[in-house]
Formats: C-alpha cells, sequence, structure tokens
C-alpha cells in the first residue's frame, strides 16, 4: 500500500460526524466572527476577554460531556460484544415497530409534506421573498409539519435508503426553503446527511461536497431573505453578510457575558413551553421595543441564552448535558444503526445550528426528548441482550 493510499484510508476511517464536530463548528463560527471584526463591518467591535473566557469555559466542558461515558462500563462492554443476531424484543416494542413501518413512515411524510403546502397556500405568497409573510409563516401547521417530516424522512432514509425517497426529501426540502428560514433548511439537509453518511458509508470526497453545496445554500437562503425584508436598508454582499451575522450574534453574547443570571430562568421557560426566547433577547439586551415594527428575533450562540438565564453554572451544566447525550447517542448509534442513526443525526443538526441560534426552540428540545427516550429504549433492552451476549440491531 503506497502513502497516499494510507493517507486516503485513514481520511476516509475518520467519523466526521462525532460529536466533536460541533467544537469544529464553535472554532469556525468564531473564526468568521473575527472576520467581522478585522474588517469593522457596519462598525463591529471586538468583544472582551471574557467573552471569549465564557466560549473556552462553554466548549471545555462540553468536551468533558462527550468524553464522560467512557466512564460508564457497560457502554465500553458493548464494543466488545460480537453481533450475533437480533434479540428478541419486549411485547410493547410492536407499538414503536409500527411507527417504524416503512409504509407509515412514507404516509407520514407525505402528510407532512401537504401540511407545509397547505400552510403556503393560506399564507398566499413565498415567504423567502417577503418579510411579511416570513413573520407570519411560523404557523401551528408550519411547526406540526416540520416536527413530523424531519423525524419521518431520516427515519426512512436510515431504515430504508432507497433512492426514489431522496426525491420526496428533496420535495419537502423545497417546500419548507420557500418558508424562508434558514434554520430549518439547514436542520433538514444537514440531518439528511449525517444520516446518509452513516447509512450509506458516504465517501470523504463526496461529503466534503455536499458539506460545501450545503455552505453555499445556507449563503444563499441568508442573502435573499435579508434582501427581502422590506425595512432593512443597509446592503452587504453575501460573503460580508456572513462575518456581520457571525460578529454580530458574538456582539450580542458579548453583552450578555456583562449580565449574567439576568433573566433568571425566562429564556429556558419560553423555549420550553413555545414562547419567544429570541425575541425576549433582543429586549433585555438591545433594548427592542414591542409594536415598534415586525418583531425581531436575536440569536445569542449557543452560549448566550444560558449565561443571561443562570451565568457560569448554567452554562457549565447545558453543554456538560449535550455533550452527554450526543455521546451516548453517537455510540448507540454505531451500534444499533437504523432508528438511532436518524435520531442521533438530527440532535447533531440542530446542536450545530445551535451554535449560531442558541438553544431557544421548544421544537428542537422536543428531538432531545425524543433522543433521551430512544437511549432508555436501547439500554432497557440492552440489559437483556448483555446478559445473553447479544447486541441489538435496529435494522
Amino acid at each position: 500500500m503506497t502513502f497516499t493510499e494510507q493517507i486516503k484510508q485513514k481520511i476516509n476511517s475518520v467519523d466526521f460526524f462525532s460529536p466533536y464536530i460541533v467544537v469544529a463548528v464553535i472554532v469556525i463560527y468564531v473564526a468568521l466572527a473575527a472576520m467581522g471584526y478585522y474588517y469593522h463591518i457596519r462598525n463591529l467591535q471586538w468583544a472582551d476577554s471574557i467573552t471569549y473566557l465564557y466560549i473556552i469555559m462553554g466548549t471545555s466542558i462540553f468536551i468533558c460531556g462527550v468524553l464522560f461515558p467512557r466512564l460508564i462500563k457497560h457502554i465500553n462492554k458493548s464494543k466488545q460484544l460480537k453481533e450475533i443476531g437480533e434479540v428478541k424484543k419486549p411485547s410493547w416494542y410492536r407499538i414503536i415497530d409500527f411507527f417504524l413501518n416503512e409504509k407509515v413512515l412514507l404516509i407520514i411524510v407525505i402528510i407532512a409534506i401537504l401540511l407545509q403546502g397547505i400552510n403556503l397556500y393560506f399564507l398566499g405568497g413565498i415567504p423567502l421573498l417577503s418579510g411579511y409573510l416570513k413573520f407570519k409563516a411560523t404557523t401551528d401547521l408550519w411547526r406540526i409539519a416540520y416536527i413530523i417530516f424531519l423525524p419521518a424522512i431520516n427515519l426512512l432514509l436510515a431504515k430504508y435508503p432507497r433512492k426514489w425517497y431522496y426525491i420526496i426529501f428533496i420535495i419537502g426540502l423545497a417546500l419548507f426553503t420557500i418558508n424562508g428560514y434558514r434554520t430549518t433548511t439547514i436542520a433538514i439537509i444537514l440531518s439528511v446527511l449525517i444520516t446518509t453518511y452513516y447509512t450509506m458509508h458516504l465517501k470523504t470526497k463526496y461529503l466534503l461536497i455536499f458539506i460545501v453545496l450545503t455552505a453555499i445554500i445556507g449563503i444563499i437562503l441568508g442573502y435573499v431573505a435579508v434582501k427581502s425584508i422590506q425595512w432593512q436598508t443597509w446592503v452587504l454582499n453575501p460573503l460580508e453578510l456572513v462575518y456581520y451575522r457571525a460578529g454580530f450574534t458574538m456582539m450580542v453574547l458579548d453583552k450578555i457575558a456583562h449580565m449574567p443570571g439576568f433573566t433568571g430562568g425566562e429564556l429556558f421557560y419560553q423555549a420550553l413551553t413555545g414562547g419567544h426566547p429570541r425575541v425576549t433577547v433582543g429586549q433585555v439586551v438591545l433594548g427592542y421595543q414591542i409594536g415598534s415594527g415586525p418583531t425581531t428575533s436575536i440569536t445569542s450562540t449557543i452560549f448566550g441564552p444560558m449565561i443571561l438565564d443562570f451565568g457560569a453554572w448554567g452554562l457549565a451544566v447545558q453543554m456538560f448535558i449535550i455533550g452527554l447525550l450526543l455521546s451516548l447517542m453517537h455510540g448507540v448509534q454505531r451500534l444499533a444503526g437504523g432508528a438511532y442513526t436518524a435520531i442521533y443525526a438530527i440532535m447533531l443538526a440542530h446542536t450545530m445550528i445551535w451554535v449560531e441560534t442558541g438553544p431557544t426552540d421548544s421544537m428542537v428540545w422536543f428531538f432531545y426528548v425524543l433522543g433521551i427516550i430512544s437511549l432508555l429504549i436501547y439500554f432497557k433492552i440492552y440489559h437483556k441482550a448483555n446478559i445473553s451476549g447479544k447486541t441489538i440491531i435496529d435494522k
């Protein structure tokens, strides 16, 4: 084997979507913000050192959370078990099997696409091209459509990876893209990319191509969305906009770093109860007033909301739990595959997006709860499998 072939083999053996990719995304995001500061785009100013200390602390504790499962003995033992076959599942698992049935998942995906289509029809236009329509686009119909489409399409592709299902994925993606929200579009693309990476054993060169395409789509969507906001007067080119958005979000974090614990849990409460924590961030941190125009949603990175709510200790708890859950899900999906891969992909995709937006979406917390439930189910069954020397394979 030549040296070049050895390098290629090592690169292909790297697990690009382990939880550590969140650390890479944090570093990249801080670097993008630094470019905004360096060029002083719209008078952006460098953040104080305390802001970077919070980032280093939060990232370090996240890594601790990722590493923690290595201390759990049965996880380590499970990696040494040989695949003997599927174990007998308890009777209550039949309900789960029903919802994981190929036809049922396909029906759910189609229902979600139809609901989103109806939502767009009632809006009477394309939210992506209108700031006012975009403000109205987050209806209950849209929420229901998204919250069932994302897991259903990933489960379908993870358990039954037929090529023509990717056509359905593209149709659904297009409809959710028209809604005008970059976050949901990128979450759909990223989660399906992660699912495909594990189920189809995607080669590195194809993975890099898809990542670049995803970044380009994100940049284009962000630029089109900003240009379509009727009350927006300033003009930036697409690359400047990327630097500015990162720099502005870091500026918000910088302000939050100087007011830890100010909201006393209000943002977290709103996130869990369907409120508008990002709007509250704008009001509390930037002094935006209610009723002065369309509501402004302000992002503050994955660190901001918890610092504003509870300070350093709240940030530490959040980052450790996120790292721990992603680590557990990553380990389980490697052992079991199938539905666990899909759920892990959804959780990881949203966590990567949280690096900018912050954990302020009730829908995303729902997916984390779904992850916790799936972990409990796996370990409930795995405990019995471990006794008989078997691993559970969900395929």
